[in-house]
């Protein structure tokens, strides 16, 4: 039995995905976060609270690493770590920091903190010559005006340290383009107490469609277990509304998704210790990198490939974690595809009704998940804003796509916001 240390996760789905993994896999973990009440607002989907199979639990401050690595250093000289990991993207480069100072397996700390700072991930792919957008960063106005003129319109602005889709817009002027820029400077501080970089990252606008390469690192090699097809909507937010393991691509097309996700865990020296999200976008050119994720698929994906291939990417992760190598022997499963797609609200107000009832019942429904009547909604802005959820297989061949739209249809022609 191993004991792994937990540094914060998020309250969805990982947060649930997770711990699982680390009790199926025979070993234990303790929990350390700066705010405990952050985890007890609810338990998820009415099951026990995943911090219930903690060993431990603690509080410290996960924002001030100078101040948490000696904390950490004395709880693992009195409890025994034999690995360290998150699933929050706003703590993976201090568990990176942590994995190394405790001299514990994990990938670099350089190497974690570029791929999580967008600006920093584009300058390594553009020194290692990998096809991306066009780009600029720039903290202030002039600069963002005259460099947008340069890339030119229509463009895509993001934050470079924020993730969901958060601020990410696209814009086809510069009054849209100010008024993006205002928007990111009045969210100074993220959702975890961590004070943002005041830089803006201006991105070329790709064409076609969006996969993601899913893949697990281990001693130097990097495995590539499929390409996952996104559909985008909610513009000019670029909000992810589904998704398919594995994308109905041609061979051509899945070779260069997967050969340029390589490159770019190559050249961001991503090799060991991690399961990454890679996305890139098809476009009439080629293959480009739109980012680099060095955690698990959000937003489920990772349960996609497990119903697909039987291959559980949250155990993957546990076990790179503890400097060992996965277990990433494919199943035959029953299914050859799985999609889920996710029910975007598009106004504010109070949801009145959301009945889907009778969708667990439905052939081919792998899992439901909808919000109760009462919930105060939010017209969506990024992926943190969904109704709920709807993911459906299909035995036959890609057709669980098309399974989980139809089900989508049902559901938003009863659902009422007022």
């Amino acid at each position: 039995m191993a004991h792994l240390l937990m540094v914060e996760s998020w309250v969805g789905a990982m947060s649930r995905l997770l711990p699982r993994a680390i009790r199926e896999s025979g070993h234990e973990f303790t929990f350390l976060t700066r705010d405990l009440h952050h985890y007890l607002r609810s338990a998820p989907e009415g099951t026990a609270h995943p911090l219930l199979g903690a060993r431990h639990v603690i509080t410290a401050d996960t924002n001030d690493l100078g101040a948490l690595l000696p904390e950490i250093e004395r709880l693992h000289t009195a409890l025994g770590f034999d690995g360290v990991l998150t699933s929050c993207d706003y703590y993976l480069p201090a568990v990176a920091r942590i994995a190394g100072h405790l001299g514990l397996p994990g990938p670099g700390p350089e190497a974690v903190e570029n791929a999580c700072r967008k600006d920093a991930t584009r300058r390594v792919l553009a020194d290692a010559g990998l096809p991306q957008p066009r780009f600029a960063v720039h903290e202030e106005w002039a600069d963002i005006a005259r460099a947008a003129g340069e890339i030119g319109y229509p463009l895509v602005v993001k934050p470079v340290d924020l993730c969901a889709g958060m601020y990410v817009r696209r814009v086809d002027d510069e009054a849209q383009l100010a008024a993006a820029v205002r928007a990111l400077g009045d969210f100074p501080v993220n959702a975890r107490g961590q004070r943002r970089a005041p830089v803006v990252l201006l991105e070329e606008l790709l064409d076609g469609p969006e996969v993601s390469v899913e893949t697990v690192s281990h001693a130097g090699a990097v495995h590539v277990v499929g390409v996952t097809d996104k559909s985008v909507g909610g513009a000019p937010a670029f909000i992810e509304t589904g998704h398919m393991f594995p994308a109905a691509l041609t061979s051509a097309d899945n070779e260069a998704a997967e050969q340029t996700a390589l490159g770019a865990l190559k050249a961001l020296d991503l090799t060991d210790g991690v399961v990454a999200h890679t996305e890139i976008k098809l476009t009439s050119a080629g293959p480009r990198v739109v980012e680099v994720n060095p955690r698990p698929a959000g937003n489920r994906i990772t349960e996609l490939v497990r119903h697909v291939t039987g291959i559980d990417l949250a155990a993957a992760f546990v076990e790179v974690a503890l400097g060992r190598a996965p277990d990433l022997r494919r199943t035959d499963t029953g299914l050859r595809s799985a999609a889920i797609g996710f029910l975007v609200p598009h106004t504010a107000g109070t949801l009145e009704a959301l009945d889907g009832s009778e969708l667990p019942d439905v052939p081919g429904v792998l899992e439901v998940q909808l919000a109760e009547p009462g919930k105060a909604v939010k017209a969506a802005g990024s992926n943190n804003e969904y109704l709920g959820h709807v993911m459906a297989g299909d035995t036959d061949g890609p057709g669980a796509r098309d399974r989980v739209e139809a089900l989508l249809a049902d559901l938003r022609a009863g659902l009422v916001i007022r």
